[in-house]
């Protein structure tokens, strides 16, 4: 797995609808496999492309462009796509094995040899190629020795979480959920190198059964198959989205998730960055609101030229200028610092010095800095890592189901991306800096941060109160009260669903919101005041399923579930 491997212990159907020369399919290298490399083609321009920023809609999910509208985001040239014809161009040269396209780079990956580069730089319409990987195809070297395993601890004080209970309570996970919010609607990308078990893991069944796995995505092999390969996804994925109440609770287990391969993880060269890159426009495509990224890069196998530490100056590494896209279209990237701390690199690594992300530390449970955890600052001198987490005897899922534990930033990141999906839950109209900022000026050490722990341990219930300082989490109403609450539950086809208000929300006029499990906004209305002590709600238009409805008045907000038949 790229760098990061030594952490372990233990238009969207256009993206996928490209195909490759004839003969030549990813997958399938031709007769010159010696000598076919992958190259990442930059074009000169977008010109002739049919496309416009004033219809995003031909290229962008409404949900992505819902969370552009909601931050004030406009739509620029950049996230077009790149310009068919081009492509069509790029494609016509023989010998060309055309992989993906990359709006935000205005570029392309291609695999080809050396003498078919040639021909596809000539091209008047390219302006340069940079080349991924050195090492033949199929070609592999030995994956990076790991961490020793921590020493197995004593299950949680609440059972529910079983062992995570002490990576939940660091950074407030626990009053988060019992506040109701346990991340849905939030939608979370993964990156990683694979999936074991999350297609069979009891710790899975509800985000399987829910329908809140909403897609699977294998940039490497450019499938949907990621139930395969490395079992540190499947470890990743766990930390956040874990659910099975007495055993193992994750820090955001009723999100909606989407799944993305983009390590190769045998061997180490830049292209698992352009592989970053893909997954990330595909994410920012689809509405995705967090990208959760345990992974890193600086040392690459040779002859590809590895990063130096002024590389990690926020503007040179594939993935960080990925990343820095991603933040700037509206999406809270988490991404873990390193595990280079020990090591005589010791910063951080790409694309942790992106700017505008939120780059993870690892901690132990005492809020102490782990050996091992990257430090900062950036090579431009900006502060890094922005906060930690607990990354120190992290509890964590194997691909067989078994709950154990396992040290690295890699574990601290999932951590926080629960806790970023949670209180994004909780205050839906921040921005996603915004987002990043509260949970910065939370943290333990927000009045005297460092180049070791950033801003320190962040909290929700601190968060929670910069944002809402009227209403503080710690002297207001539960979320959900038993005399607020819907009714008949379930309910049968156009059967009328009511809400019983309490005397906070009565007199007020109300927003309510509701999602379905697979995390998407189906249904919006706003309710007059009225001192009435129960309103209806419009039901009918919903498909049977499972649907959670957030309910504001401007000042808080209350949580409701209920079931339709």
């Amino acid at each position: 797995m790229t760098a990061f491997r030594c952490f372990l212990t233990a238009g969207l159907s256009a993206l996928l609808a490209l195909p490759a020369a004839a003969g030549a399919g990813p997958g399938h290298p031709s007769a010159t496999t010696a000598t076919v490399r992958k190259h990442l083609v930059y074009f000169k321009d977008k010109a002739g492309t049919p496309f416009s920023v004033a219809q995003p809609d031909a290229f962008l999910s409404g949900r992505a462009l819902q969370r552009r509208q909601r931050q004030q985001i406009a739509v620029l040239p950049r996230d077009l796509p790149v310009s068919p014809a081009y492509v069509q161009q790029v494609k016509a040269v023989a010998g060309v094995q055309y992989w993906y396209s990359s709006r935000w780079f205005n570029a392309a990956i291609v695999a080809c040899d050396s003498a078919t580069l040639l021909k596809v730089q000539a091209l008047p319409f390219v302006r340069s190629a940079q080349t991924l990987n050195r090492a033949q195809l199929g070609t592999a070297t030995q994956p990076k020795t790991e961490l020793p395993a921590a020493a197995d601890q004593v299950a949680g004080t609440r059972s529910q979480y079983g062992k995570a209970y002490a990576q939940a309570q660091q950074v407030g996970a626990v009053q988060m959920h019992d506040a109701g919010f346990r991340g849905e609607g939030m939608q979370i990308a993964v990156f990683d190198a694979g999936f074991p078990g999350v297609n069979t893991a009891s710790v899975f069944a509800s985000l399987r059964q829910d329908g809140r796995l909403l897609n699977t995505f294998n940039v490497v092999e450019k499938s949907t198959d990621v139930f395969q390969r490395d079992s540190h996804g499947t470890n990743c994925l766990g930390i956040i989205g874990g659910d099975e109440p007495d055993r193992y609770q994750g820090t955001a287990p009723k999100a909606a998730f989407r799944l993305f391969i983009t390590e190769d993880q045998p061997s180490e060269h830049p292209v698992e960055e352009a592989n970053w890159l893909v997954a990330a426009e595909y994410a920012d495509s689809a509405g995705v609101d967090i990208i959760s990224s345990s992974l890193g890069y600086n040392t690459f196998d040779a002859p590809s030229a590895s990063y130096s530490y002024a590389d990690m100056n926020g503007r040179t590494a594939i993935s960080t200028r990925a990343a820095t896209v991603a933040a700037r279209v509206g999406m809270v990237v988490v991404n873990s610092a390193g595990n280079e701390g020990n090591s005589n690199w010791r910063y951080i690594v790409a694309p942790a010095d992106a700017d505008s992300i939120m780059t993870v530390g690892a901690a132990d449970s005492l809020a102490f800095v782990a050996g091992f955890s990257s430090r900062g600052p950036t090579a431009d001198g900006r502060l890094k890592p922005n906060v930690s987490a607990m990354g120190v005897a992290t509890a964590i899922v194997t691909a067989g189901g078994a709950i154990t534990r396992g040290n690295g930033t890699s574990y601290s990141c999932p951590v926080v991306a629960g806790l970023v999906a949670g209180f994004w839950q909780a205050n839906p109209r921040l921005t996603a800096q915004q987002v990043i900022s509260l949970l910065e000026r939370s943290g333990s050490l927000s009045t005297n941060p460092n180049n070791d722990l950033g801003y320190g341990i962040p909290n929700f219930a601190r968060a929670y109160n910069l944002a809402n300082p009227g209403a503080p989490l710690a002297t207001r109403a539960p979320l959900s009260r038993p005399d607020f609450f819907v009714y008949p539950n379930p309910i049968q086809g156009a059967d009328n669903l009511y809400l019983q208000l309490d005397a906070g929300f009565r007199a007020a006029p109300l927003e309510v919101r509701m999602f379905n499990a697979r995390g998407a906004l189906v249904a919006q209305q706003r309710i007059a005041a009225t001192a009435a002590g129960t309103v209806r709600l419009d039901a009918a238009d919903l498909r049977p399923g499972v649907f959670t409805c957030l309910v504001s008045n401007g000042r808080e907000q209350r949580l409701v579930r209920f079931v339709k038949l």
